[in-house]
């Protein structure tokens, strides 16, 4: 019996290269014998298969499987702008923080306050400058509050001519008096005890200043409304242009009455912006923390006088 020889698959040949992988039962891959020797045929050739397998292909060397894909956005350029918007602010904020340093310091330096009459510019009788001393972000606050001081002036002034027109016809000398008390005595007061402690504390952060204005401020607007109505009690009902004193004029005197309405409408649109100025303070002093400050402050004060 003749032997039979059985080719290695793994054979490393150099004449005959064999797949082991192939199909040995389909069609022309089956195994043929002959002359006692088995070779295993290429399936897709009638005769041996003369290569080797091929490899895989490789993956392409610029293939990155951590990429992410840029999906461009149609806002990008609105971002940069107001990136850029902020930085300009970052950066105006810190000059006036540095410009504010270096003026605190002078003032402490020289022991003073440092502030210089300059309002009103063609006969200066108090230190306002909105502009170079208050940062930009609290100005608007600080112009409003400014208004409504101006607009006590106004109401008060507009106070003293209608009481004055009354009492020239003949109205007890009384509410006149009372008038200039309020006019030489009102504005002042506004100026020092709301005004004055409002702009400091724009201008310092100082807590105290904070809360020594609403204190004040809040004081402001209950004169305010009360000076809106007029009613015959505290003070005389007469020295204030109320709207109660004016449907009490227009029975007898329609002049008096109108000049009474328009006192009252001017009291009563001071009494709204200032509802506005201590609205908007509050919630930047809320904001800004200061509010817890104040309290720890003035919790240690009470414990300190007890």
């Amino acid at each position: 019996m003749a032997a039979r020889n059985f080719s290695n698959p793994f054979d490393d040949d150099d004449d005959v290269d064999v797949n082991p992988f192939a199909d040995q039962n389909h069609g022309k891959g089956q195994a043929s014998h002959g002359g006692g020797a088995f070779y295993m045929t290429n399936p897709r050739s009638d005769t041996p298969s003369s290569s080797k397998l091929s490899p895989l292909p490789h993956e392409p060397a610029d293939y990155n499987h951590g990429a992410t894909v840029d999906i461009p956005l149609n806002n990008s350029k609105d971002l940069k702008k107001r990136e850029m918007e902020l930085r300009a602010r970052e950066a105006e904020l810190n000059k006036w923080e540095q410009e504010l340093k270096r003026r605190e310091d002078a003032i402490k330096r020289s022991g003073g306050l440092g502030e210089k009459k300059n309002w009103p510019p063609f006969f200066p009788l108090i230190h306002n400058d909105i502009a170079n001393e208050i940062p930009v972000h609290l100005q608007r606050m600080q112009y409003v509050a400014f208004t409504t001081f101006l607009g006590l002036i106004l109401c008060l002034l507009w106070n003293f001519i209608a009481i004055s027109i009354a009492w020239s016809k003949g109205a007890d000398p009384t509410i006149w008096f009372l008038a200039i008390i309020y006019l030489i005595t009102g504005v002042p007061s506004a100026y020092m005890s709301w005004y004055r402690p409002l702009y400091r504390a724009m201008r310092t952060e100082s807590v105290l200043n904070f809360g020594w204005f609403f204190l004040s401020y809040m004081v402001h607007i209950g004169f305010c409304a009360f000076a809106t109505v007029a009613p015959p009690m505290i003070f005389r009902g007469d020295s204030l242009t109320g709207i109660l004193p004016a449907i009490g004029y227009f029975t007898s005197d329609a002049l008096m009455g109108v000049l009474y309405l328009v006192g009252a409408i001017l009291f009563c649109i001071e009494a709204t912006v200032s509802v506005w100025v201590i609205q908007e303070v509050y919630m930047y002093f809320r904001g800004s923390g200061k509010a817890a400050k104040l309290k720890k402050e003035a919790k240690s004060t009470m414990m300190s006088a007890l």
